[in-house]
């Protein structure tokens, strides 16, 4: 999240129904049910390390990012300003292979581009990306030291709250966390040199967007406000209709509390939770709804086969 979780409600839009039943008490995760819909399609996965000291934010995927093995990359803020930290988890085994620290950032978002050879992460002001050569994140990660940015930071449209890569390929999304309001998303072009150069939007995106997947054929969002509310996400078809929600041929049903970043890999859908994190399970009197300490995973064309005919 972007500030302190106050209560306040994390209702779906006004103006787009999320299915939120629930037909009995039965969870694969601590505290209430979220939907029969979120129950029925995902599953735990993968814990996520350092929840003693980080809290998880974005999420993203680096193939072979050693050569032979491939990556789960989790973007972690330090609750006491310092460094950030970008988790690689093993894909396949679960395993913490190591972390590197960066300058302290909400870290909103990371995107991983394989083929131009840099990752995105949210910058210290809210439109801002830093980017990081993955030669040398590589190293940072194995070894668990501190790595510079490169560079500026680069300025986004419409901010940096959350980020996805589209690969293959070599697109940029980045968006901005409204708490009262539908924000937009924009699209940039990755250079081999890390430039972005903005090439499209803006795309409508939900209220309290927190985490972002993009396919060829669909936009997945995660939106998520309140340590006691549900998160909600939303599988939009990307078609000539995707930019407008109003218009949008989608689907949307109630997730745990506290959801953030999302990744696409091996076919499927994988979500962090911040609510796992000992800064938000400390004060006994407002813990989250949900505490989840794992990430939780669907297969994508599952997902897609919720879509309105």
């Amino acid at each position: 999240m972007l500030v302190a979780m106050p209560v306040a409600a994390a209702e779906p839009d006004a103006a787009i129904s999320c299915n939120d039943v629930v037909t009995d008490n039965h969870a694969f995760y601590s505290g209430p049910r979220a939907s029969d819909v979120y129950d029925k399609h995902f599953s735990a996965s993968h814990q996520v390390p350092e929840l003693g000291t980080h809290v998880p934010q974005g999420l993203a995927r680096w193939s072979k990012w050693n050569g032979s093995d491939d990556l789960l990359l989790v973007s972690s803020y330090a609750p006491d300003g310092g460094r950030a930290h970008l988790i690689g988890i093993d894909a396949r085994t679960g395993a913490h292979v190591g972390s590197a620290a960066i300058d302290a950032s909400h870290v909103g978002g990371v995107a991983i581009f394989e083929r131009q050879g840099w990752a995105f992460v949210q910058g210290d002001k809210a439109n801002t990306v830093r980017r990081y050569a993955l030669d040398r994140l590589r190293q940072a990660i194995a070894n668990s030291t501190y790595l510079a940015e490169d560079g500026d930071a680069q300025s986004v449209s419409g901010g940096a709250s959350f980020l996805a890569a589209e690969e293959p390929g070599d697109t940029l999304w980045t968006g901005k966390f409204l708490e009262d309001s539908r924000g937009e998303m924009f699209s940039y072009r990755v250079a081999d040199n890390g430039a972005l150069t903005k090439t499209g939007g803006p795309w409508q995106v939900p209220k309290k967007t927190q985490g972002l997947m993009v396919t060829k054929d669909l936009f997945v969002y995660s939106t998520s406000y309140g340590r006691a509310n549900r998160s909600n996400l939303y599988v939009v078809k990307r078609d000539a209709n995707a930019a407008d929600l109003d218009k949008a041929r989608l689907y949307c049903f109630r997730a745990p509390s506290m959801s953030e970043g999302l990744a696409l890999y091996d076919a499927h859908v994988y979500v962090a939770y911040e609510s796992g994190a000992a800064y938000y399970r400390k004060d006994p009197k407002n813990k989250p709804r949900n505490i989840i300490e794992h990430l939780h995973r669907a297969p994508v064309s599952a997902l897609a086969d919720l879509l309105p005919n």
